[in-house]
């Protein structure tokens, strides 16, 4: 599912993927790097690191799977927090339902 935001200053419009990540659970820490969200990009790198180190790799995994559970409702809530709001009814509805505002 997918919600709309928008940024009323710049006008920038974002549509953002609401629920399981499953990018996130594929591709790691380049999910947040190719959104531009480097904060949690390098957190997600430091902790692939620490726990894959100590388990030849099967913890970098476990963290990509643990963080797609809740990787989405972090990104939309830092963009709110830069000033983006839903863009209509039908998305404000649908990151309501979801906890995510």
């Amino acid at each position: 599912m997918f919600a709309n935001l928008i940024n009323e200053s710049s006008q920038n419009q974002l549509t953002v993927k609401v629920g399981f990540s499953w990018t996130e659970m594929f591709f790691g820490f380049w999910t947040p790097v190719f959104r531009s969200d480097f904060k949690w990009a390098a957190i997600l790198v430091l902790a692939e690191i620490l726990f894959g180190s100590f388990t030849w790799g099967g913890g970098a995994f476990l963290v990509t799977f643990v963080f797609a559970f809740f990787y989405n409702r972090l990104y939309v809530k830092d963009m709110v927090a830069q000033g983006y709001k839903p863009a209509d009814k039908a998305s404000t509805d649908i990151l309501k339902s979801y906890g995510y505002i």
